[in-house]
């Protein structure tokens, strides 16, 4: 069984846009994301993006486009990311159990790559990142203070090389 870091993506490894970030241009990585992407690798653990990408539903972007953003991430990082999981609908368009705060990218990745949730755990910045895995017994670690009270993460960090330290610490 593989030990795992889930990572949501917008607010938790590039900066968030409430007009949704679909072009590389635009694409800021966050600081300290990177060093903490090469420290988790270096301790074992697997990484997972599982990410909601509705704006590919509602015509904003194509499905094209945030792969090359997740190329370039994954070019800036040294292709230290194992998978990308995204669900592109969005519930005025299509429903899906993929969708957080569904279960169904974490499932798919907990089989694909026999991860022990006991030893996993899951960094997002709102509580429908942070419901499926409190479910499925993913520890959790929330980015910002956004998040309501009883959605709320075992612990609140203000970026992402603040979460590899807990991890690892």
């Amino acid at each position: 069984m593989n030990k795992c870091v889930f990572l949501d993506r917008d607010g938790v490894l590039n900066k968030d846009n409430p007009t949704y970030t679909y072009t590389v241009e635009a694409f800021e990585i966050l600081p300290g994301v990177l060093d903490a992407i090469n420290e988790l690798k270096q301790a074992g653990y697997l990484l997972v993006v599982v990410t909601n990408q509705s704006g590919i539903a509602q015509g904003i972007y194509t499905q094209l486009q945030m792969e090359a953003c997740h190329t370039y991430l994954q070019k800036m990082c040294g292709n230290r990311i194992d998978h990308f999981y995204f669900c592109p609908h969005h519930p005025t368009v299509t429903a899906s159990l993929a969708r957080k705060p569904g279960k169904l990218m974490f499932e798919k990745a907990i089989a694909r790559f026999s991860i022990d949730t006991t030893q996993s755990w899951m960094i997002g910045d709102r509580g429908r990142d942070l419901i499926p895995a409190k479910q499925l017994g993913i520890r959790t670690i929330q980015i910002g203070d956004e998040i309501e009270d009883h959605e709320k993460a075992e612990f609140q960090v203000d970026g992402l090389k603040q979460a590899a330290d807990i991890i690892l610490g």
